[in-house]
């Protein structure tokens, strides 16, 4: 599990290694742009069901992975994040989305296999 570190705040956002970076891909291609945005995702983990996150560039952010490799991103999830993220909506992470998305890659990577 990665880490999303927020602002000022301590304490961090514990994030799948693999979504965390087509986040940092997402995130770092907006604030480049000058754009703020909001976040949701929900965390079925936590003791509450939804969080949001105002996204902008003065806001400082750093990402923690567990892992030292990147990995192969999907180009169609993450043009589905950044279409999101362009959205009045914002980007909006999903767990159950998430997970779907990752058994549906885990089948690619098999039969390519």
């Amino acid at each position: 599990m990665g880490k999303l570190f927020y602002g000022s705040d301590p304490q961090s956002i514990e994030i799948d290694d693999r979504l965390l970076q087509y986040l940092q891909v997402v995130l770092a291609t907006k604030l480049r742009r000058g754009e703020s945005f909001t976040i949701t995702w929900t965390d079925i983990a936590a003791h509450h069901a939804r969080t949001t996150l105002w996204v902008q560039p003065a806001i400082s952010m750093r990402f923690q992975y567990a892992s030292s490799e990147s990995q192969r991103l999907s180009g169609g999830y993450l043009r589905q994040l950044a279409d999101q993220a362009a959205t009045s909506a914002g980007l909006m992470v999903d767990a159950a989305t998430w997970q779907q998305h990752e058994d549906a890659h885990r089948v690619q990577l098999a039969a390519a296999a």
